[in-house]
Order: C-alpha cells, then sequence, then structure tokens
C-alpha cells in the first residue's frame, strides 16, 4: 500500500502557510504553498487526487503557478511604497564629509541622514566635517564640492 497524506493535513498545513504569511513582513511567499495545500486538501477530501505522488505534484504546480500568476500584482497593489523622489533633487543640497576626501578621491557624505559614496570634484580637500555642496549624482554615488 503506497503512503498518502490525510486531506486534514493539507488544510491543517495550509492555514499555518496562510498564518506565516501574516506574520513575515510583505514578500508574498508562504501564501501561494497556502493556497496550494488547501487546494490538495480538497482533492484529497473529494478523492480525485489519493497518490502522495500525485499530491504533492499538484501541490508544486499550483504553487508555481500561483506565484508566477498573482505575486506581482500583489505586490503591486499591497506591497511597500517607494516615495517618488527624484534623485537629481539632491543636486544642491548640503552634505556632511564623513571621512577625510582628497580633490578627486572618493569617501563618504552625510546627505539626508545617511551615508553616501561621494567624489570630490572640487579644488580643495575636504576634511571630515566639512560641509559639501552635492554637484551631480551618480548612481548610488554623489559628486560634491566644499
Amino acid at each position: 500500500m503506497e503512503p498518502t497524506i490525510s486531506w486534514w493535513v493539507w488544510l491543517i498545513a495550509g492555514f499555518v502557510l496562510a498564518l506565516l504569511e501574516l506574520t513575515t513582513p510583505g514578500g508574498f511567499y508562504f501564501l501561494f504553498f497556502g493556497i496550494a495545500a488547501v487546494v490538495v486538501g480538497i482533492l484529497v477530501g473529494t478523492g480525485l487526487a489519493p497518490q502522495a505522488w500525485l499530491q504533492l505534484l499538484v501541490f508544486s504546480a499550483v504553487s508555481v503557478v500561483t506565484s508566477l500568476l498573482f505575486r506581482k500584482p500583489l505586490l503591486q497593489h499591497f506591497g511597500p511604497r517607494i516615495p517618488d523622489i527624484p534623485v537629481d533633487s539632491l543636486v544642491g543640497e548640503t552634505a556632511t564629509a564623513l571621512d577625510e576626501i582628497a580633490v578627486n578621491g572618493f569617501g563618504k557624505v552625510e546627505l539626508r541622514g545617511a551615508a553616501w559614496n561621494a567624489r570630490n570634484n572640487g579644488d580643495r580637500k575636504l576634511a571630515c566635517g566639512d560641509r559639501c555642496t552635492v554637484e551631480r549624482v551618480d548612481g548610488i554615488s554623489v559628486w560634491v564640492r566644499a
């Protein structure tokens, strides 16, 4: 006799996975496994998936299909909102040097409460604590001048 998984085990696993989703910070990972477990539990309960290999196959397929179809729309609707602040708005802001930065050298500056990689584009060395002005934003680095 081939081993099988009871329908109620699948349903409990599905609800536990759905509850686990509520305790994790927004990623929508466990929800789809929970949905798949509930679907398999219903299929096993109605007698449509009596073999363990079929149950695992359906569980895997439903998990993958639901995550591919629904994860992105759910993240767009319920996911974290990224503020729409243009990076170019940093140009002209005042930063504070966290390192000593030589002319055309690299170091760290504090800008809006965060540390940024910075390049000294000015004609004099920046000492730690000096104020400087952001001239350009290049990816995750800023170009500054005393």
